[in-house]
């Protein structure tokens, strides 16, 4: 087992993964940069090394600035966490040469996975079902007009190295695939540094499911069930649940032993999800593979009660998967809310700033992952979220009204946060129902034509 383990991250994942590793007995290193000088991350790990300025380019996305901190420590591993440097496959080839163990997948997994045009193509070699399209790049316009009209209206068009909706643009007939073509490749470049796009049949109005992999270094590769991601404003999630209240249990085994087929592809090392979209019928699609621990990993650890990320540090330290497939099971409904310093009344806009006031939600069946508290500064430099709200209980509908009391009891003053509007999602009939899609937020809560939102009693963040 590791030694000491740097954690090149911030905030509440941080968090998370010095208390895995404090439960391991494995030293822990924060790295920060002079804008989270006062985070809770750096105060609770054994060790802590300032990285640069707050601008993420100059502190948690240089490379060389967080091996040389790892250096400097004697730290024998990195784990990226989510976001920043986690999928970055230079990053992890770094670490290999310099003798450092990146708690991950191996370069060549993230470099063929973190290709979406390659991973589709691994997938539809390996017999899964992906959703039609081109073959590969689309590098023109006239290439485009020629494959959409070979699959039909709509499609979508994505960036090969997208995520969070980026260079992601759906088009409905010619016209709008001459005007978005340009606008996905431009938008692609400046967030991914690559243009390059590939196209593909839109499902519309599907649900977006997503199915928890695990690999060891022994070929070992089990599931942990699925999450439903559906509930999504721009394709950013904002609730999470699992089970999914689309999936009957014939459908999970099915798409669970899909998604291990899918890792076993490329023998696949770590903790990673396979995405699904299914659609109306129930007939579900490749989307792509994160090959890193997700943001809303903990409802499958309290939905099956196991650990993933103290699981994903005993994989990379060259154990054994402790768990086979029949092991695991969904003994608990769990729901998590992403609660982000944004102003829904001003198209959620950031909303950076000092926490006058935090009171966390408890009881029985109750998580907040979390670094923030009282009189806390959020900075303008990084995401949004504050806090992570989860909660488990034997049904969905228990767990529902377990989220809706919780809610209630988490005060955060001094800045606009997206509470109130969680509680608008979860007094909403259809969502108690299980009558969603991807397309819930906005047909909801964003067509002007809807005049049927409920009426919530809900707390002014803003006092």
């Amino acid at each position: 087992m590791f030694k000491k383990i740097l954690i090149a991250n911030r905030g509440e994942i941080a968090l998370r993964v010095i208390r895995a590793c404090r439960e391991l007995g494995i030293k822990t290193v924060a790295v920060y940069s002079e804008a989270d000088r006062a985070s809770l991350h750096v105060r609770f790990a054994d060790e802590d090394v300032c990285i640069g300025p707050a601008p993420a380019s100059l502190s948690y996305l240089d490379a060389k600035r967080i091996i040389s901190a790892a250096e400097i420590t004697n730290s024998d591993a990195i784990h990226p966490g989510y976001g920043f440097l986690a999928e970055n496959a230079e990053f992890a080839e770094i670490c290999e040469s310099c003798g450092i163990t990146f708690i991950g997948p191996t370069p060549e997994m993230i470099r063929k996975m973190g290709d979406k045009n390659i991973a589709k193509q691994t997938m539809k070699n390996a017999g899964i079902p992906v959703i039609p399209g081109s073959d590969g790049v689309v590098s023109s316009i006239e290439e485009a007009k020629t494959i959409a009209a070979g699959i039909g209206y709509p499609i979508m068009i994505k960036a090969v190295a997208g995520g969070g909706g980026k260079g992601m643009r759906l088009c409905r007939d010619e016209d709008e695939l001459i005007t978005n073509f340009q606008i996905a490749r431009v938008e692609a470049e400046a967030s991914f540094k690559n243009p390059d796009v590939y196209m593909e049949k839109a499902i519309l109005n599907p649900h977006h499911v997503e199915i928890q992999i695990m690999g060891d270094a022994y070929g070992n590769i089990v599931h942990f069930g699925e999450r439903d991601c559906s509930i999504q404003r721009r394709h950013q999630k904002l609730v999470e649940e699992c089970p999914s209240p689309l999936i009957t249990p014939e459908m999970r085994n099915i798409m669970g032993r899909t998604a291990v087929l899918g890792a076993s592809t490329i023998q696949y090392l770590g903790a990673g999800t396979i995405e699904f979209l299914v659609d109306a019928d129930l007939h579900y699609y490749f989307m792509e593979m994160n090959t890193r621990i997700q943001v809303e990993h903990p409802i499958t650890e309290e939905s099956t009660e196991i650990d993933l990320v103290k699981e994903q540090i005993r994989v990379a330290a060259g154990e054994k998967l402790r768990y086979r497939q029949e092991d695991i099971v969904m003994k608990w409904h769990a729901i998590e809310c992403r609660i982000n310093a944004e102003d829904p009344e001003k198209d959620f806009r950031p909303a950076p700033g000092e926490i006058t006031s935090f009171h966390s939600p408890g009881g029985h069946g109750v998580r907040v992952d979390t670094a923030a508290y009282a009189k806390y500064q959020i900075p303008p430099y990084y995401d949004s979220m504050i806090a992570k709200l989860i909660v488990k209980a034997r049904t969905r509908r228990e767990a529902i009204d377990k989220m809706k009391y919780a809610l209630e009891e988490f005060i955060i003053e001094g800045i606009p946060t997206t509470i109130g509007f969680h509680k608008k999602i979860f007094n909403h009939p259809d969502f108690i129902a299980g009558n969603f899609d991807t397309s819930f937020i906005q047909k909801i809560f964003e067509d002007p034509k809807r005049n049927d939102l409920p009426s919530v009693k809900t707390v002014d963040e803003n006092k």
